[in-house]
């Protein structure tokens, strides 16, 4: 093979952490996006889509993975300005919001839907590129507006095809965890923040790995070291406190927190908003299986201000070569007051949620949970000199309501069977010579075909039995495959 040749098909290969997506995990995305907007939709928000890119100055820097090139996000420059591609559905909400505020119903509450670009490392279940389903509330400051978004975040995951009890979303706040950093002590704005990613990888390295990286730092498996906060013993035994206090009720967890809250301004503030959070979920009669408070519960992006929230997929799974799956998030939000204030230069509460399709999509496919959308009726073409009979016969399939498709070439009857078979079609039509003469089709049911085919031992015996195939009269097309498709 020539040194040109190989370079072509070494193109053809694409990029690490981007999907192909074929037909059913295509379809099931859509029907996804389509059953949680209508839920959305159901509960007052608006749809917008603010498109792909943004000045980078506007998408601001409050990724998890900002020591990456281009700080976690896709970049380039346009001139002398950097436009990078969004990385959530947020901060150009962020950006919309402040550009539009005084045309805008106050509090405006919009739902979004697309893809969305990390740059960060690819892995099992984690893409550079996958879709998200948000709703956000602009402008509504009450605890009440974060009660409500949790609990349409549940009913949008049960309407995308959840059942309850295989996920569950954690509530922690971030005015608590401030309280419980400033009674330790720690007020510096950096060591905070290495505190937060420190916390946020609790499910990775549990609580070892995690108090390591509040102290000096982790070494990892490949010997890379990672730098940590530089926390005293005694500050990171008062974080370990906090982040390891969990109870069976919410209730419950209130209380223990409230002996960790301490007098500070802050830790009372969070205090309040959890115990805010508990009284409207009894009012909108939220089950203690669906929300729970989580102090493990931290989200990685930095511009979480109060409340914050996770919803986590806890079926089992298993991948094809049957090794056990976790997949872990499927969603989050909180509250962010201080994001549009970048713009404005006055705080204007928010809270959202945002549904991670794409991570959802790939639970329901291990699960078996996915169906593949109905196969189009193949038409073919049997008289080679004149196809436009296949298309006028594909047009009243389709017109009917059914799927339908003319073959395309000229190729024998083999070749468009086998077409019509990598299609999946549920049944052919024919129309020869003898069938237009006759005013009559021929439909053949490929399923009933195929399973009556297993009995059929000689080509002959197939020849006379011709399994799945009738020949109808022209007036009973439709009928006849509407009762195809049901199983008839």
């Amino acid at each position: 093979m020539s040194t040109g040749k190989k370079a072509r098909k070494d193109l053809a290969q694409k990029p690490r952490g981007f999907q192909d997506k074929t037909a059913d995990l295509f379809a099931a995305e859509q029907a996804v996006i389509a059953k949680v907007t209508h839920v959305y939709q159901q509960w007052g928000f608006d749809g917008l889509d603010t498109g792909a890119f943004e000045f980078a100055d506007s998408l601001g820097k409050f990724l998890p993975d900002a020591d990456r090139p281009n700080e976690g996000v896709f970049g380039f420059q346009d001139d002398e300005t950097w436009l990078a591609l969004r990385y959530d559905l947020t901060a150009p909400l962020a950006r919309f919001a402040a550009e539009n505020w005084q045309t805008l119903p106050t509090p405006y509450r919009r739902y979004a839907y697309g893809p969305v670009w990390r740059n960060e490392k690819p892995g099992p279940g984690r893409y550079r590129e996958f879709l998200q389903c948000d709703a956000d509330t602009v402008g509504a400051g009450g605890i009440q507006a974060d009660a409500e978004m949790l609990a349409m975040a549940v009913e949008a995951v049960q309407a995308a095809g959840a059942e309850p009890g295989d996920f569950q979303i954690g509530v922690n706040t971030r005015r608590l965890l401030n309280g419980v950093l400033e009674g330790a002590g720690i007020y510096v704005d950096a060591a905070r923040l290495t505190v937060l990613r420190a916390l946020d990888k609790y499910d990775k390295f549990g609580a070892s790995g995690v108090a390591a990286l509040l102290g000096e730092g982790r070494m990892d498996e490949s010997g890379d070291f990672t730098k940590g906060a530089g926390l005293e013993v005694r500050q990171i035994e008062a974080v370990m406190a906090y982040l390891e206090t969990r109870h069976g009720s919410r209730y419950e967890t209130v209380e223990a927190l409230g002996r960790l809250a301490g007098s500070t301004e802050e830790g009372q503030a969070g205090l309040a908003e959890l115990e805010g959070l508990e009284k409207a979920f009894s009012a909108l009669n939220i089950g203690g299986s669906d929300i729970v408070f989580n102090t493990l519960i931290v989200r990685g992006l930095d511009y979480y201000t109060g409340p914050v929230f996770e919803a986590e997929y806890l079926k089992p799974l298993q991948d094809e070569k049957g090794r056990p799956v976790q997949i872990g998030s499927i969603g989050g939000g909180g509250r962010y007051d201080d994001l549009i204030a970048r713009f404005t230069g006055q705080k204007v509460p928010a809270t959202g949620f945002s549904l991670g399709v794409s991570r959802l999509v790939t639970a329901f496919r291990l699960s078996g949970a996915l169906t593949a959308p109905q196969a189009p009726i193949v038409v073919l073409n049997m008289i080679r000199d004149n196809p436009y009979i296949a298309m006028g016969i594909a047009q009243e399939i389709r017109a009917a309501g059914l799927r339908a498709e003319a073959y395309m070439g000229s190729s024998g009857m083999r070749a468009q069977m086998k077409y019509a078979d990598r299609r999946h079609a549920p049944a052919v039509v024919m129309a020869g010579e003898d069938e237009l003469a006759k005013g009559t089709l021929t439909i053949k049911n490929l399923a009933l075909g195929a399973q009556k085919s297993t009995h059929i031992e000689t080509h002959e015996e197939w020849r006379e039995s011709r399994p799945g195939q009738m020949e109808v009269p022209r007036d009973k097309l439709v009928v006849t495959l509407k009762n195809i498709l049901r199983g008839g």
